[in-house]
């Protein structure tokens, strides 16, 4: 247990950015959906929206990517006379 934990409670950035690249490309290794949701408290930081760009520049960089509102997502998968 780090006695220093306390003083250091967030994760660091480069941290960050392995948790939410991995969470990409396992996304997209089974064909589904990353959403990324950025909470005040954790984007807030200047070295955080570094690692952020790096993310998007990673994204974007795949050839099967779709940047998409969740709107146009919903409009996308909605059928219809679909049972709710």
């Amino acid at each position: 247990m780090n006695p220093r934990a306390g003083l250091f409670p967030h994760t660091p950035p480069r941290d960050v950015l392995g948790i939410w690249r991995d969470e990409f490309d396992r996304a997209r290794s089974e064909g589904g959906l990353f959403q990324l949701t950025l909470h005040p408290h954790v984007i807030g930081h200047r070295s955080r929206i570094v690692v952020l760009e790096e993310l998007l520049g990673h994204i974007a960089g795949q050839q099967d990517v779709w940047f998409a509102t969740h709107a146009e997502i919903a409009a996308h998968v909605w059928t219809p006379n679909q049972l709710v």
